[in-house]
Parts: structure tokens; sequence; C-alpha cells
């Protein structure tokens, strides 16, 4: 019989969300626009809104994820104070 380890959960909660959220991670192999760090962020839409957004993406003739990108610096610039 073997031992088996204590079950641990997925993910722990950070003591500090604030720390925790400002924490860099390591570099992602998929830099399209030469950042350092890179985060993935998902989201649920409908069937409609992601094929019109692939539609738009593909006659602008650039990739969902980087209008989706532009898009988001667009509406969430950097403020004062802030780390890029």
């Amino acid at each position: 019989m073997s031992e088996r380890s204590p079950k641990r959960g997925f993910a722990a909660r950070p003591a500090d969300p604030e720390r925790w959220v400002k924490a860099t991670e390591p570099p992602s192999a998929r830099t399209s626009d030469g950042a350092a760090f890179t985060a993935r962020l998902t989201i649920d839409i409908t069937t409609e809104l992601r094929g019109r957004i692939k539609i738009v993406a593909f006659q602008r003739g650039v990739t969902v994820a980087d209008m989706l990108r532009a898009l988001l610096a667009r509406e969430f610039p950097t403020t004062e104070g802030d780390t890029p």
C-alpha cells in the first residue's frame, strides 16, 4: 500500500490580494508586442458576439487577441503612478 499525500486545492487564496495582483509572473513565450509580462484573461461571450469579433479582426487583418489587446489598452490606459 502506498502513502498518499494530503489532498491540496488547485490554488491557495493569496494572503495579500493587492500584492498578489501586482506581482510579476514569468514572461510568456507568446508576446507579440514585446511586452515582458503577460496574463491570460477569460471571459464568457455569446457565440454571436464571438463571430462578430472574429469577422472584424479578419477584415482589419489582425488577430482577435491583438485587436482586443489594443481595445483594452485604449479603454484602460495607464495612469500616473501605475507601472506598465
